[in-house]
């Protein structure tokens, strides 16, 4: 099994077109492999905890994918600032309040996908495992459907480097100005006729 997995990832490589092979090589291909990590921990510890609050303790599917969601949502950040190599202290402003308010919409999504996919259920006359099991699958649907909008708005604006960002130009519009501001070197013929006081040089001497 640990050798199939391998050859099984190199065989779906090769598949891709060409195209998407130098886009996940490149820095957002790059970084979206990183996130892929932190939403199969996420999803699966909400997944888990989607399970055990309808099927065992009878929490109706709405509320049950609402606190799912919290509980993958804290493991998710806590992953994210892995993914995209933050440390030190989070700033409220800039990180932590606005994951959280992404987050929220997060959980409006998944918990009106739920509450729906429960309706279906009952209205299908399914049992309660098919019932979990069915909610369980629109709620895996739906996290899929927001993977690739959480990853954008954590990569351009949650999680990028404004300080490099914002001192790139800076950096590149000194070192124009600094070029600029350099006086070029003066070629003899720009210089000018010579002083009166300045003697012409004298012809040469042949030996």
């Amino acid at each position: 099994m640990t050798l199939a997995v391998p050859r099984i990832a190199r065989t779906a490589w090769r598949l891709m077109p060409a195209p998407l092979r130098v886009w996940l090589r490149g820095p957002t291909g790059s970084q979206l492999m990183r996130f892929v990590p932190v939403s199969i921990a996420a999803l699966a510890a909400s997944e888990i905890t989607l399970a055990i609050l309808v099927g065992l303790a009878g929490v109706t599917a709405g509320t049950a994918a609402v606190l799912a969601s919290i509980g993958g949502a804290v493991v998710s950040y806590l992953l994210s600032r892995w993914a995209w190599r933050r440390k030190g202290k989070p700033r409220v402003l800039r990180e932590v309040l606005p994951f959280w308010a992404v987050s929220a919409g997060t959980w409006l999504v998944l918990g009106l996908a739920s509450h729906y996919a429960s309706v279906w259920a009952k209205h299908l006359n399914l049992g309660h495992l098919r019932q979990t099991l069915f909610v369980a699958a629109a709620y895996f649907l739906a996290n899929c459907c927001t993977f690739v909008t959480r990853f954008a708005i954590f990569h351009y604006l949650l999680f990028v480097d404004r300080g490099a960002a914002a001192g790139s130009p800076a950096g590149a519009a000194g070192s124009a100005a600094g070029g600029a501001g350099r006086s070029a070197p003066v070629s003899g013929a720009a210089a000018g006729p010579p002083a009166a006081g300045d003697a012409p040089p004298g012809p040469r001497l042949r030996r």
